[in-house]
């Protein structure tokens, strides 16, 4: 990077983010489905997928990248696995190049690691690390408090650093709904700004932003679908979600509709800026599409072609007054929650193969032997252990 040139400081090392909005890219890891696969990142490809996201300043595009990324965070601190760890051993782990390195920073500067320190560890821009350092100093000085005792600035300011109304609520042992409730009365609203596309005249794409800044997207009086992407790309879900989301757009544009793309990867379809009449490049989460839904008015919503992504949302969705289109969530958790369809089948009389769901190695093996071999097991990691594990 220092031999790199760069017009605004010499070399490429010194580069800070700048301009009228900042774009961050989140690469997604899988090690969770490799157990004996290193993670240890280096020049060797090893992202499953990726996520953009867009704010007025670093820290509001780096929070919304970290909940675009459906690992089950939404702001970088917070992970039990980590804030327990013992300073020493975050910084033996920091050693090493890692998947979790963001999130083990942000734990080793709760716990006193300096900028200074981190940055020769990590070789990582100190610009960058101060960013981060501002962010866990804000969380610091709010958590000291309870939630009732937070001022309105307090909270204005966390959303203005791009802090989830989902990791408020887990900082604070509330409610995400009494988060969203408190901070529309305050008039903590998203605005949504444009990102003009480059070479194409009359073309956006949109993101949300909690600066201080007037919404410059305008509503259209037409009927409108909203449409749930398939967020980052990972083992189980790719390209065939985002087909069906395609296609789905321009059936509807077909059908006299106005439609609305929701998605936060960069590398589909269904974001190019063509596909659909409006494309909002915000997070799949239940805050952000229902900012969207909140302002576009939308006749309803289609969560059913992007996968997991929107169907973990849906029942959010659906209580907060979104109109669902299609299977309605209740059907969907029917489907997709084994264990709870085996259970309706039971309840309804209805003959099914023998089944049960196991958590474990021992589990399976005494399942097996009571339905009796052969039998089919899911996921394959558990089949082969169990094929490899003498039976009954």
């Amino acid at each position: 990077m220092d031999e790199i040139p760069y017009w605004k400081e010499g070399t490429l090392e010194k580069y800070t983010p700048s301009g009228d909005y900042v774009v961050v890219k989140f690469a997604r890891w899988a090690f969770e489905k490799f157990p004996q696969a290193p993670d240890v990142l280096g020049t060797q490809m090893k992202a499953v997928g990726e996520v953009m996201s867009i704010g007025k300043n670093f820290k509001e595009a780096f929070n919304k990248a970290i909940r675009s990324l459906e690992i089950s965070r939404y702001g970088l601190g917070g992970a039990k696995k980590l804030k327990d760890l013992p300073l020493q051993q975050l910084r033996e782990r920091l050693a090493n190049p890692s998947s979790e390195r963001f999130f083990l920073i942000y734990e080793a500067m709760r716990k006193g690691l300096s900028v200074d320190e981190l940055q020769k560890m990590t070789s990582i821009t100190r610009w960058f690390l101060e960013e981060i350092k501002e962010l866990v100093d804000f969380e610091e000085s709010i958590t000291a408090k309870d939630w009732n005792s937070l001022s309105d600035a307090e909270l204005k300011e966390a959303k203005k650093l791009g802090f989830s109304d989902r990791y408020l609520a887990g900082m604070f042992d509330i409610a995400e709904r009494t988060v969203r409730e408190r901070r529309l009365d305050i008039g903590a609203k998203a605005a949504y700004n444009r990102v003009p596309v480059s070479g194409v005249d009359n073309a956006d794409y949109y993101y949300s932003t909690y600066q201080d800044v007037e919404d410059e997207v305008p509503v259209s009086a037409n009927k409108k679908i909203m449409i749930l992407g398939g967020g980052p790309n990972r083992i189980g879900q790719g390209i065939e979600f985002d087909y069906t989301c395609v296609h789905a757009a321009f059936t509807l544009l077909e059908m006299g509709y106005e439609t609305i793309m929701v998605n936060c990867n960069p590398e589909t379809v269904s974001t190019d800026y063509d596909t659909s009449d409006k494309l909002y490049f915000e997070p799949l989460t239940l805050e952000d599409v229902l900012a969207i839904y909140e302002k576009e008015k939308p006749e309803g919503i289609i969560v059913q072609f992007g996968g997991q992504t929107p169907l973990n949302i849906a029942q959010e969705l659906k209580d907060s007054g979104c109109n669902i289109l299609g299977t309605c969530p209740e059907s969907i958790r029917l489907a997709e929650d084994r264990e709870y369809f085996r259970e309706r089948m039971i309840a309804l009389n209805i003959p099914q193969p023998e089944s049960g769901i196991v958590r474990s190695l021992e589990q399976a093996v005494e399942l097996g032997c009571k339905i009796g071999y052969p039998v089919m097991v899911r996921p394959a990691v558990v089949a082969w252990k169990l094929f490899m594990t003498k039976p009954c």
